[in-house]
């Protein structure tokens, strides 16, 4: 009994101390609190209604920014020629003989080729096959400098590569390497030997 008897002398002190919290009313006017003065500002400004003139004016000015930016863009386009469509393989084959004229494809060799009767160091070279005099031939550059030419045998098999131009060895045996090479003029390869260990 004395359980309920303190929870409920605590109950009604807790009721008693608590004030009841009022809300300002919206006509009355402001008690000083911060936000109840928010549209004062706008009171002390004239408002100056626009007239239809000040308003057509003011759409032209934007009017005519637009249709200059529009102009601009109309001048520096591209005027069309004729149409024609190419095939997306034409278009690949295109680029591609674009980077080919930029760029050739880099080899690694780990050792040195015999190429008559000089070798040709360890090193990054960039080959290059065309046809001179009617003969299939592979150059190796390094930087500008063509370091050998090593004569080839043009073949229609593309060695399994999915790209246009590639260039890419394998070993044959212990003694030779096949180079084997293509692009959209020329797919070929040729067997170098190595140089033998001294």
């Amino acid at each position: 009994m004395k359980r309920i008897l303190i929870f409920g002398l605590f109950i009604a002190i807790s009721m008693s101390i608590s004030l009841p919290t009022l809300a300002d009313d919206v006509d009355a006017p402001a008690t000083g609190d911060l936000w109840d003065n928010w549209n004062t500002r706008q009171d002390e400004r004239e408002a100056k209604p626009v007239s239809d003139e000040e308003f057509d004016k003011a759409l032209k000015q934007v009017d005519q920014k637009v249709n200059k930016w529009k102009n601009w863009a109309e001048k520096r386009k591209i005027p069309k020629g004729e149409e024609f469509s190419q095939s997306n393989e034409t278009e690949i084959l295109n680029n591609e003989q674009e980077k080919s004229d930029n760029s050739l494809p880099v080899l690694t060799f780990p050792f040195e080729l015999k190429i008559g009767e000089d070798y040709m160091p360890v090193g990054h070279y960039q080959i290059k096959g065309e046809k001179v005099d009617g003969q299939a031939v592979f150059k190796f550059y390094q930087g500008n400098i063509e370091m050998a030419q090593i004569p080839a045998t043009e073949t229609h098999d593309d060695f399994g590569e999915e790209t246009i131009t590639f260039s890419k060895w394998e070993a044959q045996g212990d003694n030779e390497i096949k180079i084997m090479y293509g692009s959209i003029d020329l797919n070929a390869y040729t067997y170098v030997p190595i140089r033998e260990e001294f």
